[in-house]
C-alpha cells in the first residue's frame, strides 16, 4: 500500500488564487492559472514536487479562462477573457501570441490529436483553426474561420482512421510478431523515437453552442448542425472505439448518438441522470462505459452505459469524513484504477476499482465495486482535482493554493513488540503487542523513515528527526533536531545517524556521544540495521561492518568486509540485516543493471564465508557453497512459480539467531504490463518464506506460505509470530466490528506454523517448540523428541496434533498422540501407514482428533473414495456414502447398501431396510431372517418378489412344518425338482417321482430315485436312473452284480477311465469277451495291457487301432514290439511308422532297404533327426542322413537325396544328386549358395553339356562358375568352343578372334601340371589367332583394296594347317564371290571346282550363294550339274538365318 505525500506549489505570487489547473498528458508539468487580488491573471508551470519553472510566467491585467497542453510537446496554450490566446513554450522558454481574431473571452481552446493545429473559439461564436509549428508558433492565416453568433462551449476532435500500413502492423503485433511489438513499444531501449505512423491529420471536430446545438466541422472547414438539445451542453465526449458521441446537458440529460464518418448523428439512447442541477458539475468517463458525476452533493453518482444501471458512492465517516461533507470534483487514473474525489472540507478521498470488477461483472452494491484506499487532508474547499502525466500525479486546487499529491511507499517498522504503520502522510498507527494497545500518532512532517522500539518511535525525513517517547497510554515528544541523515536506527537510548564516512551516536535530543569512523576505501555508510545488541552497516562502496552495542560505547564486532571480494560480479548492497547474536548477516544485492538480484547472500562472521541462496535455482540447487543441510530446494520444487520471484525484504528474529524470514515478490521485468497489474491486485504471488540458518545444517526451509490477502506486507518475525501490516480497508473492518471508540489496528500477527494454538506460551515452552521445529526440519527426530519431552500440557500436544493435520506432519502427530495418551488414535495411525497416499493417512489422524470436515476434504483431495465411503458410513452420513459409492466407488456399492440396510434394521426401519437389502442383492437370506418373527409379512413378501430362491426357502420352511402339499407347490414354483422327487418318494408316490425325473432329467432327482429303486431291488429302473444321473459307477456296480454284460459295456464306455478299467478287468476275468476287454483298456489309455491282451488273443484289428494312438510318449519297448508284429504280418509301412515313433531310425532305414520301400519326402523328414535332439550324436546324425540320401539316390529321388546330403553337410554328393536330377535352375542356385570350387566346376561342366549357345544366361553362369571355381584351363576351353561356334554358325571371325583372345588370357593364367603342354596349347592358340587375324584383315580391306584382300586370301590358301583356324570354304567362297563380281568367271570357276573337291556338294550353298554359282557356271560356259542345283535349292540363303549373338556374352567374361 502507498500513501500520498502532498507538495504545495511554490507560487511566485502568494496572494493569487488558483482558478484553473491542467496536467501535461506525458510530462510531469502542471499548469496553474491564478487570479490576483487586483483582478488580473497569470499562468505558471510547476514540476512534480511543486517547484516553479522559471521563465514560464505570464501575467496580464485580465483573467485566464482556459488552459490546453500540446498532446506531446511541453507547449501550453492559454485563453484569456479579452479574447487573446498566448502560447508558452517551456522548453525554449518562449511566449507567442495567436493573431487577434477574437473580441470576447475564449471559451474553446483545443489541440488536434497530433498537435499540429489549435482550435480557438469565443463567447461571440467566432471559431478559428490555426496551423501550428513545433515551437508553438502560428503558421499563416487561420485554416478555418466560422461565425456562429452564439457562445461556443466544447470542442471534440474526431481522430482520423489509422492508415492501412498501421492497421497491418497492429494485426502483426497482435498475432505475436516481435518486430511489430517493438515498433509499438518505443520505450524499449535502443528502439529509438516513437513509431511514425504516417497518419493523415484529423481536422474534423464537433463544437457545441450555448443554445444546446452540436455542429460538425469537416476537414474542408464546412460546418453543419448534427443534433440539438434542450439546454446548454455541460459535457461532450467521443467514445472512439464505438464512434459514439456522449452528450450531457445542464439539466443532466444524457444522450448517446452514433456518428457516421460523414458526421451524421443518430440517437441511440436518452436518459435523465439523478442529482441536483444548478451547481457546477464535474463529469468524467471511466473505462469508456461508466459516467461519474460530482454535483456538489455528499455522494458521487455513477451511470453504467453498458448495464443501464446507476448507483452512488458516499463518504464513510469512519474514515475521518464529516457529516454533510460535499464532493465537488472527481478524477480517474486508468493506469492505477483509482478514483479521486475532492470535498468541500479540503479532503481528497480515493477509491480503487475492485479486482475483477469489469463492466460485465458489476456487483449489486456500490461499495463492492470500489474499495476505499486512503484519504488526504488539506485545507480549504477543493474545487478542482486532476490526475496527469506519465507519473500519475494528482493536482488539487483548494482555491487558496494548488497541492500536488505523489504516491510514496507506506512506511512501516516492527521492533521489540512495537509496530508502526503509516496511515496517511502525517498519521501513523502504533501497535504495542506486549500490552495489546493501539495508538494514533500524528507528526508535523512528511516522514521518509520510521524506527520503533519499546521505549520510543523515531521519525525522520532527511532534514529533521523527531523522537516520541511512550509514556503510559500516550506518546509525547522527547526530542526534535535537525539532521540530514537519510537513514537512522535506534538501540536503547541511542540514535544512530550517518554523515560522510561516519556514523554518529546521538542522544534523543541529538547530542553526538560517539563517532564510528569509516575509511575512504570503505565508503559512506548508507544502510543501518539493529538486531539484538548488534548494528550492521552497509556502505555505498559495498562494504559491510558490524558493531557490538551491548556496552556503553559501540565496539567493532566484525571488521569491514568488501562484498565485491566476497561476491565478485555483483552490484551494490540494497539491504543488510544481522541476526540476534551477530554471527550471521543477510544481504540483498543489486544486479549490474540496477534491479534486485534473485539471490540472498548469507555472510557467516565466524567462518568468514558467504553462502548464496538463489530463487531461480532448479530442484534443490538453490544453495552454493553449502556443505550440509537438507531440502533447501524443497519449496522451489513444490512451488515452481517462485522461480520468477525475487526477495523484497528480509528479517532475522530479534531473539532467535537461527530464524530468518523473507518476503518474495514477482520479478516485474519478466512479465508484460497487464500481468503486473493483475499481480498488483491479487497478492497470491507474494510469498513469505522462513529458514533456519545454522553451521551444522546450513539453510533449512522451515515454512513457506502465500501472503494472506488481508495483509499488505511483512514487518518482521519474533517467535512465536510473524508480524504484518494490514491493508487499510481490512483494518477499518476490524475496527468497526469492535468498539466504536477504539483506534483500528494496522498491524497484525500470525502464529508460526508449529506454534498454532499455543497462544502466548511461556519462554520454556517457546524455546522447546522452536528447537523441536528446528530438529524436525533437519530430520533429527531424536533431538526433536528431546527438545519437546519436557512439555507436560495435554492441550499443547492436542493443539500440535491438530496442527499436524494442517501441515500433514504425521511424524510429529505420533509423538503428540503418545503424549496425549490417545492409544486408539496411535493404533489407527499405525494401521493407516499402509495407505499409499499421504493425505489418506492424515485423514485418519483428523478423524481420531474429531476434525471430520478436514478428513472429508483430505479423502476427496487424494481421491480415496473407498475410504471416504467408509468415513461417511461411520459418521452416519448414509446418503453421502451411497452417492459417493454410485459416482466413484462402484466396487463397494452393494456393500454400502448392505451396511445401510443393517443400520436401518437396527433402528427398526424394516421397510427401508428391505429396499437396501434388495439393492445389495442379499435379500434372499437377510429378509427371511429379518422377518422370521412376522410370518405373514414374510409370506406376502415372498409371493410379491417371485424369486426362486425365496420360494425354495419358504417350501423348506413349510416342509419342516409338515405342510407337504404347500411345500410341493412352492418347490414346483422354485423348479426344485430334487426336492419334489424327494417329497413324492417320502409320500410313497414313486411313479409321480419317476415321471418328474424323466421329464426334467434333473441329476439329483434321478439319483435319489435310483437309490429308491435299488432299495426296492428294481435293478433295471435303478440302472436307468443312475445313467440319467450320470452316476455310471453305481450303474456298473449293479450290472456286474446282476450279469448285465451288454449294458455294462455301454455304461463303461460312457464313464470315467477308472470305471472302464474296472469293467475291462471284469471281462478279462470272465475270459469269453476279450475283444471288449481290449477295447476298454485301449479307451481308458492303458495301452500296454490292451496290447498284451491283443497279442495274446491275436486281435490284429484291435492292434491296428491301438497302434494308431501310439506316439513318441509311449513306451519304446511297446512300440518296438508292435513294429515287430507288423513286420511279421508284412505290414511294413505301419511297422516303419512305429519304428520312427520309437526313434529307431537305423532299423527303419534298414527295413526300407530290405523291403525296397519308397522314401517319400514326408518319410524322409520323419527319419531326419533335428540338430537339437539328444537322441543321436552329431556324427551319427550325419551318417544317418547320408544313408537316407544314398537310399534316395538308388530310388531316383534326387531332390530328396540333395536335401539330405546338404543336411548332412556333404555338398559334393548333394551336387551330384542334383546333377542327376537335371534341374538346371536348382543346380545354378545350389552352386551359387554352396560357394565351393568343386561344385562351381561341376555346375559349369553340367551347363556346358546343355544347349548353351541359345541361352545367354547359361553362358554367363558357365563363365562365372569357372571363374569362381578357379578352373581357368576349363574356361579357356569353353572360350575356344565359343569361338568355334561363332565360325561354324555365323562365320563371325571377329567375335571368334575375341573369344580366342579370352581363351589365351585364361590359359596363360591357369595353373596346370604340365607347363610344356600349356606352352604347346598357347602356341597353337597364338597361331590360330594370327591366321584368323589375316583373314579378318582381308575382309576389312576388301571394300577399299580388293586386290590386296585377294592376295592375302591366296597366301592363306598356300599356308599349311590353316584349316583349324579358317575354314577352306570361307576363303574359297570369298574368292569365288570376288571373281564373280569382277566377271573373271573362269578363275571363279577354278576356285569353285577346288571348293567342290574339298567340301561336300550339300554344304556348298553355305559358302557361295546359288545366284553366284549360277552366274559363274553361266560365265564359264559350264552347265550346272543336277546335284549342284538340288543342293543349292535345298538350302536357304545365309541372309535368312536367325542371327544369335552368342559371343556377346563371351566378350566380357
Amino acid at each position: 500500500m502507498a500513501v500520498y505525500v502532498d507538495h504545495r506549489t511554490d507560487a511566485p505570487d502568494s496572494v493569487a488564487s488558483p482558478s484553473h489547473i491542467a496536467w501535461h498528458p506525458l510530462h510531469p508539468l502542471l499548469a496553474v492559472a491564478s487570479i490576483s487580488t487586483a483582478g488580473g491573471g497569470c499562468v505558471d508551470i510547476y514540476l512534480e514536487q511543486g517547484e516553479h519553472v522559471p521563465d514560464c510566467h505570464a501575467e496580464r491585467s485580465f483573467q485566464v479562462t482556459l488552459l490546453a497542453w500540446h498532446p506531446s510537446r511541453p507547449i501550453l496554450a492559454s485563453g484569456w477573457e479579452t479574447g487573446g490566446v498566448l502560447i508558452l513554450n517551456k522548453q525554449d522558454k518562449e511566449q507567442h501570441t495567436v493573431p487577434p481574431n477574437h473580441s470576447a473571452k475564449i471559451t474553446v481552446l483545443s489541440w488536434s490529436t497530433s498537435g499540429t493545429c489549435l482550435v480557438s473559439g469565443d463567447g461571440h461564436g467566432v471559431l478559428c483553426l490555426w496551423k501550428m509549428d513545433h515551437r508553438g508558433r502560428v503558421q499563416g492565416p487561420a485554416l478555418v474561420k466560422q461565425e456562429y453568433g452564439k457562445c461556443l462551449w466544447h470542442c471534440v476532435f474526431w481522430p482520423p482512421p489509422p492508415s492501412e500500413d498501421f492497421v497491418q502492423l497492429a494485426k502483426a503485433a497482435v498475432s505475436g510478431d516481435e518486430k511489430a511489438l517493438d515498433m509499438f513499444n518505443w520505450k524499449k531501449a535502443g528502439i529509438g523515437p516513437p513509431l511514425k505512423t504516417a497518419v493523415q491529420e484529423g481536422l474534423s471536430f464537433f463544437i457545441t453552442l450555448a443554445d444546446g446545438s452540436v455542429h460538425y466541422v469537416n476537414e474542408k472547414g464546412k460546418t453543419r448542425q448534427v443534433l440539438s438539445t434542450d439546454s446548454l451542453v455541460r459535457k461532450l465526449l467521443l467514445l472512439e472505439e464505438r464512434d459514439v458521441l456522449l452528450v450531457i446537458t445542464e439539466t443532466l440529460q444524457l444522450s448517446l448518438h452514433a456518428v457516421s464518418p460523414e458526421g451524421e448523428a443518430e440517437e441511440l439512447m436518452k436518459v435523465k441522470l439523478s442529482g441536483k442541477t444548478g451547481h457546477s458539475a464535474d463529469m468524467i468517463l471511466v473505462d469508456h462505459s461508466l459516467v461519474v458525476t460530482a454535483l456538489g452533493e455528499t455522494v458521487i453518482r455513477f451511470w453504467d452505459l453498458d448495464q443501464d444501471e446507476n448507483y452512488v458512492l458516499s463518504l464513510d465517516m469512519q474514515f475521518g469524513f464529516e457529516g454533510g461533507e460535499c464532493i465537488n470534483c472527481v478524477s480517474y487514473c486508468s493506469a492505477k484504477g483509482i478514483l479521486a474525489a475532492g470535498t468541500s472540507k479540503g479532503r481528497v478521498a480515493m477509491w480503487k476499482k475492485a479486482a475483477g470488477s469489469h463492466q460485465s461483472t458489476w456487483a449489486s452494491e456500490g461499495k463492492e465495486k470500489w474499495k476505499f484506499q486512503a484519504s488526504t487532508e488539506l485545507e480549504g474547499n477543493v474545487t478542482q482535482i486532476k490526475w496527469g502525466s506519465r507519473k500519475n500525479l494528482l493536482a488539487v486546487n483548494n482555491i487558496s493554493s494548488v497541492v500536488i499529491l505523489s504516491e510514496q511507499a507506506m512506511l512501516a517498522h516492527f521492533h521489540q513488540q512495537v509496530a508502526v504503520v503509516q496511515v496517511s502522510p502525517n498519521l501513523f498507527n502504533v501497535t504495542i503487542f506486549s500490552t495489546g494497545a493501539t495508538h494514533s500518532l500524528r507528526v508535523d512532517m512528511n516522514a521518509s523513515g520510521v524506527f520503533a522500539t519499546q521505549d520510543a518511535v523515531v521519525f525522520w525525513n532527511g532534514k529533521q528527526v523527531a523522537v516520541f517517547e511512550c509514556s503510559g497510554d500516550t506518546f509525547r515528544s522527547a526530542g526534535s533536531f535537525l539532521c540530514d541523515s537519510p537513514v537512522l536506527c535506534v538501540h536503547g537510548e541511542n540514535l544512530y545517524t550517518v554523515e560522510p564516512y561516519r556514523i554518529q551516536v546521538r542522544t534523543w535530543q541529538g547530542t553526538v556521544k560517539q563517532l564510528l569512523v569509516f575509511s575512504e576505501a570503505e565508503g559512506n555508510p548508507c544502510l543501518l540495521d539493529v538486531c539484538g545488541n548488534f548494528l550492521a552497516v552497509g556502505t555505498d562502496l559495498a562494504h559491510l561492518k558490524i558493531f557490538d552495542l551491548s556496552r556503553r560505547e559501540a565496539k567493532v564486532h566484525c571488521n569491514s568486509k568488501s562484498l565485491s571480494k566476497l561476491l565478485p560480479g555483483h552490484g551494490d548492497i540494497l539491504s543488510v540485516k544481522c541476526n540476534a547474536n551477530g554471527s550471521k548477516v543477510s544481504i540483498l544485492v543489486s544486479r549490474v543493471d540496477g534491479n534486485i538480484d534473485s539471490k540472498i547472500c548469507f555472510y557467516d562472521v565466524e567462518m568468514d564465508q558467504v553462502t548464496l541462496f538463489d530463487f531461480k535455482a532448479e530442484r534443490g540447487d538453490g544453495r552454493e557453497n553449502l556443505s550440509a543441510g537438507q531440502s533447501i530446494g524443497k519449496f522451489v520444487v513444490e512451488y515452481p512459480e517462485l522461480h520468477s520471484h525475487i526477495p523484497a525484504c528480509h528479517f532475522w528474529d530479534q531473539s532467535e539467531p537461527r530464524l530468518f524470514v523473507c518476503e518474495v515478490i514477482p520479478e516485474t521485468g519478466l512479465q508484460p504490463p497487464d500481468q503486473k497489474k493483475i499481480q498488483a491486485e491479487g497478492k497470491m504471488d507474494v510469498w513469505i518464506i522462513s529458514f533456519f540458518s545454522t553451521e551444522e545444517h546450513g539453510l533449512l526451509l522451515q515454512d513457506s506460505f502465500p501472503l494472506p490477502s488481508s495483509y499488505q506486507l511483512l514487518l518482521g518475525i519474533e517467535v512465536p509470530h510473524y508480524y504484518f501490516a494490514k491493508k487499510l480497508g481490512e483494518a477499518e473492518k476490524g475496527a468497526s466490528e469492535s468498539a466504536s471508540g477504539t483506534v483500528s489496528q494496522m498491524a497484525a500477527r500470525r502464529p508460526m506454523r508449529d506454534f498454532t494454538g499455543l497462544g502466548d506460551c511461556d519462554k520454556t515452552t517457546q524455546d522447546a517448540m522452536l528447537n523441536f521445529s528446528y530438529y524436525l526440519t533437519a530430520g533429527d527426530m531424536d533431538e526433536a523428541f528431546k527438545s519437546i519431552k519436557l512439555i507436560k500440557s495435554e492441550a499443547v500436544w492436542e493443539n500440535m496434533a491438530r496442527m499436524c493435520v494442517k501441515t500433514q506432519r504425521l511424524d510429529v502427530a505420533k509423538i503428540c498422540l503418545g503424549h496425549m495418551g490417545h492409544a486408539r488414535g496411535a493404533k489407527a495411525l499405525r494401521e493407516a501407514e499402509q495407505e499409499p497416499e499421504q493425505k489418506a493417512r492424515v485423514a485418519v489422524l483428523a478423524i481420531q482428533l474429531g476434525m471430520l470436515e478436514d478428513a472429508e476434504r483430505l479423502y476427496k483431495d487424494c481421491r480415496r473414495y473407498d475410504l471416504l465411503n467408509k468415513f461417511y458410513q461411520a459418521s452416519n452420513q448414509w446418503q453421502k456414502a451411497i452417492e459417493t459409492a454410485e459416482a466413484h466407488d462402484r466396487v463397494h456399492l452393494r456393500t454400502t447398501h448392505y451396511n445401510y440396510a443393517k443400520h436401518l434394521e437396527a433402528t427398526g426401519q424394516q421397510s427401508l431396510a428391505l429396499t437396501h437389502y434388495e439393492k445389495s442383492d442379499t435379500h434372499r437370506f437377510e429378509v427371511p431372517r429379518m422377518l422370521s418373527e412376522d410370518l405373514q409379512a414374510l409370506e406376502n413378501y415372498i409371493n410379491k418378489m417371485k424369486d426362486k430362491s425365496l420360494w425354495k426357502w419358504w417350501a423348506q420352511y413349510l416342509e419342516s412344518q409338515s405342510d407337504m402339499e404347500s411345500a410341493l407347490k412352492y418347490y414346483e414354483l422354485a423348479q426344485d425338482y430334487f426336492s419334489l422327487v424327494r417329497v413324492h418318494c417320502f409320500q410313497g408316490n414313486i411313479e409321480k417321482a419317476a415321471e418328474i425325473a424323466n421329464e426334467t432329467g434333473n441329476g439329483a432327482a434321478s439319483y435319489h430315485l435310483a437309490r429308491q429303486y435299488e432299495s426296492q431291488e428294481d435293478i433295471k429302473q435303478a440302472v436307468h436312473f443312475y445313467s440319467r444321473a450320470q452316476a455310471f459307477n453305481n450303474a456298473i456296480r449293479l450290472c456286474k452284480a446282476n450279469n448285465l454284460n451288454d449294458q455294462l459295456m455301454n455304461l463303461a464306455l460312457l464313464s470315467s477311465p477308472e470305471d472302464m478299467i474296472e469293467a475291462a478287468c471284469y471281462y478279462e476275468e470272465k475270459g469269453d469277451q476279450m475283444d471288449r476287454a481290449v477295447m476298454l483298456y485301449h479307451k481308458a489309455g492303458h495301452f500296454s495291457k490292451a496290447l498284451e491282451l491283443a497279442f495274446a488273443t491275436q486281435q490284429f484289428g484291435a492292434l491296428q487301432l491301438i497302434a494308431e494312438d501310439l506316439d513318441e510318449k509311449s513306451d519304446p519297448a511297446l512300440l518296438a514290439r508292435c513294429s515287430g508284429f507288423f513286420i511279421e504280418h508284412a505290414q511294413y509301412e505301419k511297422a516303419m511308422e512305429l519304428l520312427l515313433t520309437a526313434k529307431k531310425y537305423h532299423e527303419a532305414l534298414q527295413l526300407c532297404l530290405e523291403q525296397n520301400l519308397t522314401i517319400t519326402e514326408e518319410l524322409a523328414e520323419k527319419m531326419t533327426v533335428s540338430k537339437e535332439s539328444q537322441d543321436l550324436s552329431e556324427e551319427s546324425r550325419r551318417e544317418l542322413l547320408e544313408q537316407i540320401a544314398d537310399c534316395c539316390m538308388r530310388q531316383g529321388n534326387y531332390h530328396i537325396a540333395t536335401k539330405k546330403y546338404t543336411q548332412a553337410g556333404n555338398k559334393l554328393k548333394a551336387m551330384r544328386a542334383l546333377l542327376k536330377s537335371g534341374d538346371t535352375e536348382k543346380i545354378i542356385f545350389f552352386a551359387g549358395v554352396s560357394r565351393q570350387r568343386e561344385i562351381y566346376i561341376m555346375a559349369a561342366n553340367y551347363l556346358q553339356s546343355l544347349d548353351w549357345c541359345k541361352d545367354a544366361k547359361i553362358i554367363a553362369n558357365i563363365i562365372s562358375f569357372y571363374t569362381k571355381g578357379g578352373a581357368l584351363d576349363l574356361l579357356a576351353g569353353f572360350y575356344d568352343a565359343c569361338a568355334q561356334v561363332e565360325i561354324d554358325e555365323y562365320q563371325n571371325y571377329e567375335k571368334a578372334h575375341r573369344a580366342l583372345a579370352e581363351a589365351y588370357k585364361c590359359l596363360s593364367k591357369a595353373k596346370v601340371r604340365s607347363p610344356v603342354e600349356q606352352e604347346s596349347k598357347l602356341g597353337q592358340l597364338q597361331s590360330r589367332m594370327s591366321l584368323m587375324k589375316r583373314f579378318i584383315h582381308a575382309q576389312r580391306v576388301y571394300p577399299e583394296d580388293p586386290e590386296e584382300a585377294v592376295r592375302q586370301c591366296e597366301l592363306l590358301l598356300a599356308e599349311q594347317d590353316f584349316d583349324n583356324a579358317v575354314r577352306h570354304g570361307d576363303i574359297l567362297g570369298f574368292l569365288v564371290q570376288h571373281y564373280a563380281q569382277v566377271e573373271e568367271f573362269h578363275t571363279a570357276y577354278r576356285y569353285l571346282e577346288e571348293m567342290q573337291k574339298r567340301i561336300p556338294a550339300s554344304n556348298l550353298s553355305y559358302y557361295v550363294s546359288p545366284q553366284t554359282m549360277e552366274a559363274v557356271h553361266r560365265g564359264a560356259g559350264v552347265p550346272m550339274s543336277q546335284a549342284q542345283a538340288t543342293a543349292h535349292s535345298g538350302h536357304g540363303s545365309m541372309d535368312n538365318r536367325e542371327e544369335e549373338e552368342v559371343a556377346d556374352e563371351v566378350e566380357d567374361p
